[in-house]
C-alpha cells in the first residue's frame, strides 16, 4: 500500500467510535516491531517521529527512506502514516520535503494569533502536497526531547479558530502530559473535552500521553471525540525493562547472546506486546 495520510483513518476511526494509536519510533527495531503488529492484527498505524528522534536515526531523510522500505519489505498492506510529532515550523517543512505523510505543527507555545498564522501556513503548504495536519492548542504537560509543556487545558472558543483553518485533527490539553503521571495526577477534564468536541464538530481529536492513562479513561475519551492518542514512553518502559531482564539473567554472556540481534530481541518482543494492547483497548483491531 505505501504510506498515506493520516486523515482518511483518523476520519474513519471518529466516525466509528475507536482510536488509532500513533506510536513513536526510535530505531529499526522499534519501526519493525509496530509494523508487523499492526499488519498481524490488521490496523491502520501511526508512526511518530520527534524531532529528536529524527537527529538520532541522522535526518527525515533516513526515517522516511527506512519506513517507506520497510513497508514494501515486510508486505505491509494496513494504512501505516509517518507522523512528524511535535513539529516546530522549520522542522515541519523539512519533514514534509522529506516524505513523511503527515505533520503536527506544534504551535502551543506562541499566542494564539500567532499559532493561527503559523498553523495556516503550514497547513497550506502540506495540503498541496497531499500530507494530513495536526495542531496543538493548550500546551501538553510535561517533557518530551526538550518540548516542554505544562498541561495546560485548552480553550474551546481558541480550538475551533485553530480547526477553523483546515487542519486534518487537532491535539487539545485537557489535563494529559508526556511521560510518567506524578500520584496526585488528577486526571483528564472531561467537561473540556466535551466543550472542545462541541466546538470542532467532526474534527478527529487527539489525546497526547497515552502512557499511564487509567483504562477507562481512554475509553471515555474516545467516546467524546478523541481518534488518535500517542503513546511513546510505555514502549520505552517494556523495552527496557525486557532488555535489563535478558541481562540481568546473564543471557548476553551465554555463546552468542551478546549478538545486537539477539540482545535486543526481548525488547522487541516487548514492543510488540504492549502494542498489541494498546490496539485493543482503543479498538482499532480489524479496522485496516
Amino acid at each position: 500500500m505505501g504510506l498515506v495520510s493520516a486523515k482518511e483513518m483518523l476520519v474513519k476511526a471518529k466516525e466509528g467510535h475507536y482510536a488509532v494509536g500513533q506510536f513513536n519510533i526510535n530505531n529499526l527495531e522499534w519501526t519493525k516491531a509496530i509494523l508487523t503488529t499492526a499488519q498481524e492484527n490488521n490496523s491502520p498505524v501511526i508512526l511518530g517521529v520527534s524531532e529528536g528522534a529524527a537527529k538520532y536515526m541522522t535526518g527525515f531523510k533516513t526515517v522516511s527512506a527506512m519506513v517507506a522500505a520497510m513497508v514494501e519489505e515486510l508486505n505491509i498492506t494496513v494504512p501505516v502514516a509517518l507522523h512528524l510529532d511535535h513539529g516546530s515550523y522549520e522542522g515541519a517543512k523539512a519533514a514534509a520535503a522529506a516524505g513523511f505523510t503527515s505533520i503536527m505543527f506544534d504551535g502551543s507555545h506562541y499566542g494564539i494569533e500567532e499559532n493561527i498564522e503559523k498553523t495556516k501556513e503550514i497547513t497550506e503548504f502540506c495540503h498541496s502536497l497531499n500530507i494530513s495536519v495536526e495542531a496543538e492548542v493548550g500546551s501538553i504537560g510535561g517533557e518530551e526531547d526538550g518540548v516542554v509543556g505544562k498541561g495546560e487545558v485548552a480553550d474551546p472558543k481558541e480550538c475551533k479558530m485553530i480547526a477553523d483553518l483546515g487542519v486534518d485533527f487537532l491535539a487539545a490539553g485537557i489535563g494529559n502530559i508526556h511521560g510518567q503521571y506524578p500520584e496526585n495526577w488528577e486526571g483528564l477534564d472531561f467537561e473540556a473535552l466535551a466543550a472542545i468536541q462541541q466546538e470542532t464538530g467532526a474534527l478527529p481529536l487527539v489525546l497526547h500521553g497515552g502512557t499511564g492513562i487509567p483504562d477507562e479513561m481512554i475509553a471515555k475519551s474516545i467516546t467524546l471525540g478523541v481518534s488518535k492518542i500517542n503513546v511513546n514512553t510505555e514502549c520505552q518502559l517494556y523495552f527496557q525493562a525486557a532488555t535489563r531482564k535478558y541481562i540481568e539473567e546473564g543471557k548476553d554472556l551465554k555463546g552468542k547472546g551478546f549478538d545486537p540481534r539477539k540482545l535486543l530481541g526481548p525488547g522487541y518482543e516487548a514492543i510488540k506486546e504492549i502494542v498489541k494492547i494498546k490496539m485493543e483497548l482503543f479498538g482499532s483491531v480489524n479496522k485496516a
